[in-house]
Parts: C-alpha cells; sequence; structure tokens
C-alpha cells in the first residue's frame, strides 16, 4: 500500500486491532477508530464485556493519537446475524455466527459506514493476508498458522476484499504481543475473547433458552436403545463428549460416549460409543449457500479443505456445482461433520471460499 490513506479501523477493544491501528499510524496514515457495538439486549448482564472493551478501545485511541467513534450496529446484527442463529439452532443445526458476522456487519455495514466518513479503506485485527494480482485481490492464511482466521473470512467478495486490509497477516501472534508492550497499550497482555461474540462467557444453554423454546426427548444409540434423556436438540453438537450425562451408561466396552446424529422428526438424539465410532466419520459432505472469493466457483480439481476452525487442511476433491450445492470428497474420513458449520476451500495459501455444511 503506496502513499497517506484514510484508513477506519475496527476497534474491539482487544490486543490484535489495537496494534492494527498502531502499526498503521506509524506508518503514517491518517487513522480513524470505530468501536461496532453489535449487541445490547443484557449490557449490564456479568457477562457482558462491551462497556469494558468500549472503555479499552478509547484508552487505545487516545495513546495511539487517534479520534475513535462508538457505532450501534445491533439493529444490522439482529437482523442479519442472530436471527440467522436463532433459526438455525431451531433447525436442528450447528451455525457459526462469526462467519456471517464478517461478510454482513464488519465488511458491509460497517465498511458501508466507513465508506461515508471518506475512508480509502479499512482494517481490522484479523490473521489474514490479502494478494493482488492482475486486479483480483486474493484472500490468504496469515502467516502465524496457529492463528490464521481466513477460515472466518471466507464469504468475503471481491468488492469488500478491495477495501479491506489485515495489517497482522505477516506477523505472529507473540510479536504482535511485543508490539503492544512496546507501545505502551493498554490490552498488551489483556485474554483474547473466546466463544461467539454475543454470548461471551455466559453459559449457553441459559443464553439459548430466553429465546427458544426445550423440548427434551429421548437419548439413543442407533439401534433405538434408550441410554438417557436430552434437554432440546438445539444444545448438542455432533462430536459433542461432555455434558450427556450419562456416563453411568456405558456398557462393556467402557467407551465414552459422542452425540453421532439427531432425529428431529422423533426429537431423539443419537449417541454412539468410541471416538472413531463409524458414525462419526464422513468422507464426503455437500454444501449449500456457496460463496467464492474470486467471483465464481472454481474448477472441479483436488484442493483442500477444513469443516472446522483450527483443524489440519485435509485434502479433497471437489465437484462440479450444481443446483447451487456442491460436494467433497476427502482422501480421509473427517470426524464429526456438521451440519451448519463452514467447509472451507483452500488451494495452498489462497482461501477460495466454501459452503455451509448440510
Amino acid at each position: 500500500m503506496t502513499g497517506k490513506k484514510r484508513i477506519v479501523v475496527g476497534m474491539s477493544g482487544g490486543v490484535d486491532s489495537s496494534v492494527t491501528a498502531w502499526l498503521l499510524k506509524q506508518q503514517g496514515h491518517e487513522v480513524i477508530g470505530v468501536f461496532m457495538q453489535n449487541w445490547e439486549d443484557d449490557n449490564d448482564d456479568e457477562f457482558c464485556s462491551i462497556k469494558q472493551d468500549a472503555l479499552d478501545a478509547m484508552s487505545v485511541a487516545d495513546i495511539v493519537g487517534i479520534d475513535m467513534e462508538i457505532v450501534n450496529f445491533a439493529k444490522e446484527y439482529k437482523d442479519r446475524v442472530f436471527s440467522y442463529f436463532l433459526k438455525e439452532y431451531s433447525a436442528g443445526r450447528t451455525p457459526n455466527p462469526d462467519v456471517l458476522c464478517n461478510a454482513e456487519i464488519k465488511f458491509k455495514a460497517f465498511l458501508d459506514y466507513a465508506m461515508e466518513l471518506g475512508a480509502d479503506c479499512i482494517a481490522t485485527g484479523h490473521y489474514a493476508r490479502k494478494l493482488e494480482r492482475d486486479g483480483r485481490h486474493y484472500l490468504m492464511k496469515g502467516v502465524d498458522e496457529t492463528k490464521d482466521q481466513s477460515y472466518f473470512l471466507y464469504r468475503l467478495q471481491q468488492s469488500q476484499l478491495a477495501k479491506a486490509l489485515f495489517p497482522l497477516g505477516d506477523i505472529r501472534k507473540s510479536e504482535v504481543r511485543r508490539l503492544a508492550e512496546q507501545a505502551g497499550l493498554p490490552t498488551a497482555a489483556k485474554k483474547d475473547s473466546t466463544g461467539i461474540c454475543f454470548i461471551g462467557e455466559r453459559p449457553f444453554r441459559e443464553f439459548l433458552k430466553r429465546y427458544l423454546p426445550t423440548s427434551p426427548g429421548e437419548m439413543v444409540t442407533p439401534d433405538g436403545k434408550r441410554v438417557g434423556e436430552h434437554e432440546g436438540l438445539m444444545y448438542y453438537t455432533l462430536g459433542q463428549r461432555k455434558g450427556l450425562n450419562i456416563g453411568g451408561s456405558k456398557d462393556s466396552n467402557g467407551e465414552p460416549w459422542f452425540v453421532a446424529g439427531k432425529d428431529i422428526p422423533a426429537n431423539r438424539l443419537i449417541v454412539v460409543q468410541g471416538h472413531d465410532h463409524p458414525l462419526l466419520l464422513k468422507k464426503t459432505l455437500t454444501m449449500a449457500d456457496l460463496s467464492w472469493t474470486l467471483d465464481g466457483a472454481p474448477e472441479a480439481r483436488d484442493y483442500q479443505a477444513k469443516t472446522r476452525y483450527r483443524m489440519a487442511d485435509a485434502a479433497c476433491a471437489l465437484s462440479p456445482v450444481i443446483d447451487g450445492q456442491a460436494t467433497l470428497a476427502f482422501s480421509q474420513a473427517q470426524w464429526a461433520v456438521t451440519p451448519g458449520q463452514s467447509a472451507v476451500l483452500y488451494d495452498g495459501d489462497i482461501c477460495l471460499g466454501g459452503g455451509i455444511i448440510m
């Protein structure tokens, strides 16, 4: 990036966005910080960190020497992200709202707002890179493979990537912490946020109960033997081991129990024993609601893919897209492939896009 630019940085109150703003300011750009308030249902809840995060972002802006605004995107978030989240859980699937938040809020609502401020581009603290070649913008993995966040950005389009900067893409997390300390930023040692943004550290089941009715039912083995009772299918995800409360029901093999499927019509949770039970392993998956970073589906051939964040790339073959759907056939069976989650396709370090697992 050459020349001085007006760059609007999404400030979260965490160390990554803090260092992003500091780096761009050091490079001589005109930097404006924006703290996105995407949730307001329970700002006074003991588990909600929005107020503290906003204060931390303001402290950072003061030290870096930039203006900062707090902008409320709660309505857009509820309409575009949270409603989808509830709909998916109601249908027994396990959505990834952070993927949708990036596509609909950070790189749409926030991007639009930044353009109104006269920005040349926006910047975020994501660990990803962007490569521009022959007028095309390639979304690339971050250099720090333990922190790479391209998985969460796979729904970004060329128009969004063209206006996006990822200053941390070439930096390792340990170096980001060191830079924050060197710059005297108050977020240098702040713990990384985990979990779904609007749920934070609060108990997940208690949160869902506020919005969706519970419907308990039977927990059964694949052959229909009853081994317990579930609290509601929405609370469980494929591969889940904790919280099943059927430890005493183990048969002679003594293996732990895992969630292997959901019988939605009968409201039954299917559980199996053993981490490598055949029902937990899949060599193919179908994905829909496809989104491609390079404006068009890649050619049908061999690639790599992730079916969840933090898993190693797995070799696979992409089928041609038919009726808005595509199939991935893996060289080795994948564990606990979960409907509602995202399958993300890679060609080496290039993130090509992906879709929602059916």
